[in-house]
């Protein structure tokens, strides 16, 4: 398990992560989703002890990685953005010096490295050197060095980024057969990726947590915050009062799209946790006003995506932080 607490990071003036808190339960897929320059690499970075945070704490199977940080390591296999590869070595020859820096020793080395070849698929390269390799399978072969000594805890940052599609596929499905064995944290800005690996979504921007949940939660959510279209057959005059009167009820808008004569159009916001269709049928039906149409607008993953992430910055853009943590 991953338990980030309040961390802080500052480059100078720019807070580059502001009080992230987040868990990471044992046996997920966590995608951690963000614009670039959110602070995804920063996090992760901390996560795996590569730099230290101005504050805050990570925990790795509850070992705080600020005290006891060679313990907390352990358990961790990192996939940074751009893999750390010694070109002029082979990529068994690269395994086996991973298997080393671990410190393990040479009985079992040889063989770990050559299962984790076999699970990553790159049995058949393993003489050739890494300079010569294709952009997948050098993604490959730093996959297989973060899985040496077989950590608890994968970080994946970015781990298809400069793929083509084809290698993007064949990636996704290695990750998915990996999280039946590890916890994996996975960094990315690409909706496709995340939805297709991932059993839960963080989402971050500008350093801070915007939402957390499953796919299907963080759609949900938005798909609520774009509120009911409905169609009533009626007077607007008689139609708006009965809906108003409605405490659960926050505001209704025109819709954009004019409703047929007699008809009126109205997107209906209720509160984010409140599900008002059944009010506004009984509401209708007490003023003798037929619901010709009521629909919930779809929201993918990536509209939700935007909704949360540009909604930040323009908050902070109106409030002059923006400016003032970059300039």
């Amino acid at each position: 398990m991953i338990e980030v607490k309040n961390l802080v990071k500052y480059y100078g003036r720019h807070r580059a992560v502001d009080d992230l808190s987040f868990v990471v339960d044992t046996g997920k897929v966590v995608g951690f989703l963000g614009p670039n320059g959110a602070g995804k690499s920063t996090t992760m970075n901390m996560i795996t002890g590569y730099i230290t945070p101005t504050s805050g704490t990570v925990l790795i199977d509850g070992i705080d990685m600020g005290q006891k940080p060679e313990k907390a390591k352990a358990k961790i296999g990192y996939l940074p953005e751009i893999p750390p590869l010694y070109q002029d070595l082979r990529v068994r020859e690269y395994l086996i010096f991973t298997a080393e820096l671990k410190k393990m020793g040479r009985k079992r080395r040889d063989a770990v490295v050559h299962d984790v070849m076999e699970k990553t698929g790159i049995l058949d390269v393993s003489e050739r050197l890494i300079r010569h390799l294709s952009k997948g399978y050098r993604q490959r072969v730093g996959l297989a060095g973060a899985l040496v000594g077989d950590p608890d805890i994968l970080i994946l940052d970015e781990p298809t980024v400069g793929l083509d599609p084809a290698q993007i596929m064949e990636m996704r499905e290695l990750i998915r057969n990996l999280s039946r064995d590890h916890t994996i944290l996975l960094s990315s800005h690409i909706m496709q990726e995340i939805s297709a690996v991932c059993d839960e979504i963080i989402v971050i921007n500008q350093g801070r947590m915007m939402a957390a949940g499953t796919p299907e939660e963080l759609t949900r959510q938005i798909r609520r915050k774009n509120g009911i279209k409905c169609v009533v057959k009626g007077e607007r005059e008689k139609i708006l009062p009965a809906l108003h009167a409605l405490e659960q009820i926050q505001r209704i808008e025109e819709a954009q799209e004019p409703a047929e004569e007699g008809l009126v159009s109205l997107i209906i916001h209720g509160g984010e946790e409140e599900d008002v269709r059944e009010r506004i049928f009984f509401a209708m039906a007490d003023i003798s006003c037929p619901i010709c149409e009521m629909t919930t607008p779809n929201a993918s993953l990536e509209e939700a995506f935007i909704a949360l992430t540009q909604g930040e910055a323009e908050r902070l853009e109106e409030d002059g932080q923006l400016e003032e943590e970059v300039g």
